[in-house]
C-alpha cells in the first residue's frame, strides 16, 4: 500500500500548482502590463534624453556658426535663423540683444526685456537680461524702474545681488546721494561672493568718492 502521508502531500502540491495557474491565468496580464510598462518607461525616457542632448548640441553648434561671422549684421541675421524650442529662444534674445547693443540700442533693450519676462528661461538667465537692460539703458529708462529692478535683484540670496549693489549705488550716485553710495559699496565689500574685478571696482570708487576701505 501506498504511503498515505505522500498520497496526500502530492493533493496538495498538485491543488497548489492548479490554484497559481488559476492566479496566473486571471491576474498574469497584470504583472505582464508591468513589464511592459517598466521597460517601455525606460525606453521613453532613454529616448527623450537623447533628442533633447541632440537638440542641445545642434543648438550649441549653430549659435557658435553664427557668432563666427565676421559682420555683425551677418551674426544677426545667423542668430535670426536657429531653430529653438524652450529656454533656447530667451537665450538667443540675449545673444542677439548683446549683438544689437551697438548698432541698435532700442531693438537690443526690447529684446533684453523679452528675455527678461520670457517664463521658459531659467530665473538666472532672466534676471541677467534685466540686470543688463539696466545698465545698458541707463538714463534713456526712468529712475524708478530702474531701481524697481534693481531691488528685486540685490536681495539676499539672489545670484546677481554683488552686481546688483554696485548699480544701486551708481544709482545713488546719480541722484546726488554720494554717502548713501559708499554705504552701499562698503556694505558690499564685507560679503562673501564678490568677485575679485568687482571687489576691486567698488574699492576705487569708494576711495574716489572720498571714503574708507
Amino acid at each position: 500500500m501506498s504511503n498515505p502521508d505522500s498520497f496526500f502531500n502530492e493533493v496538495t502540491e498538485e491543488l497548489r500548482r492548479d490554484r497559481m495557474i488559476r492566479y496566473m491565468r486571471r491576474y498574469g496580464w497584470i504583472a505582464v502590463l508591468l513589464v511592459v510598462l517598466i521597460v517601455g518607461g525606460a525606453a521613453w525616457n532613454e529616448w527623450r534624453k537623447a533628442n533633447e542632448r541632440a537638440s542641445a548640441e545642434a543648438f550649441g553648434d549653430s549659435v557658435l556658426a553664427a557668432m563666427e561671422q565676421g559682420d555683425p549684421s551677418d551674426r544677426l541675421r545667423a542668430l535670426g535663423e536657429i531653430e529653438t524650442t524652450g529656454a533656447q529662444s530667451g537665450l538667443l534674445q540675449l545673444l542677439s540683444a548683446g549683438e544689437l547693443l551697438d548698432t541698435d540700442r532700442d531693438a537690443a533693450l526690447s529684446a533684453l526685456e523679452a528675455a527678461a519676462n520670457d517664463s521658459d528661461l531659467p530665473d538666472a538667465y532672466r534676471q541677467l537680461a534685466a540686470l543688463k537692460r539696466v545698465i545698458a539703458g541707463g538714463t534713456t529708462l526712468p529712475m524708478d524702474e530702474r531701481e524697481g529692478v534693481i531691488a528685486g535683484l540685490s536681495q539676499p540670496g539672489q545670484p546677481l545681488r554683488p552686481l546688483a549693489l554696485e548699480q544701486s549705488a551708481l544709482l545713488q550716485l546719480e541722484q546726488g546721494n554720494r554717502d548713501a553710495a559708499i554705504e552701499i559699496l562698503t556694505d558690499m565689500l564685507s560679503e562673501s561672493g564678490v568677485s575679485d574685478s568687482l571687489r576691486r571696482r567698488a574699492s576705487q570708487l569708494v576711495v574716489a568718492l572720498g571714503g574708507e576701505v
